[in-house]
């Protein structure tokens, strides 16, 4: 957890500080953002499930990026972000680990973040948070 939540933190430092993704904050966060998204991101790795038993479900997540158009730039600069964020934390390098977090994180940017332009309304109910392992995405 504590090297997730340092990846949140370098991640969350790089969108603030980037002119597009930033906007996605624009409207605030909650304090704790970072301690949940390292929690999010420890339970789609495979890891315990306290996102979902403390915050919410994938429904939630997912209702909070949708319903503000398509945003393929900011997806884009937010891969950047992470991959970034990857090299502030010391995995740039690792050849085993690095590209299995940034297969996941541009997957997740990309598909199940950006799915429901047009409405959060859209997103259905009792979602579960999508496990990714060394091997993708877990079916």
């Amino acid at each position: 957890m504590d090297g997730l939540r340092r990846l949140a933190d370098a991640w969350h430092r790089r969108v603030m500080a980037d002119e597009v993704v930033a906007h996605a904050f624009s409207h605030g966060f909650h304090p704790q953002h970072v301690e949940r998204l390292a929690a999010y991101w420890a339970e789609a790795l495979g890891g315990p499930t306290t996102y979902s038993d403390t915050y919410g479900d994938e429904t939630t997540v997912v209702k909070i990026h949708s319903g503000n158009g398509e945003h393929d730039e900011m997806d884009r600069r937010a891969i950047v972000c992470f991959d970034q964020a990857l090299a502030d934390v010391g995995l740039a390098n690792d050849g085993a680990l690095r590209p299995v977090l940034h297969d996941y994180f541009a997957w997740a940017t990309t598909t199940t973040m950006s799915r429901y332009h047009h409405s959060a309304d859209d997103v259905p109910h009792g979602l579960s948070i999508p496990r990714w392992s060394w091997d993708g995405l877990q079916v």
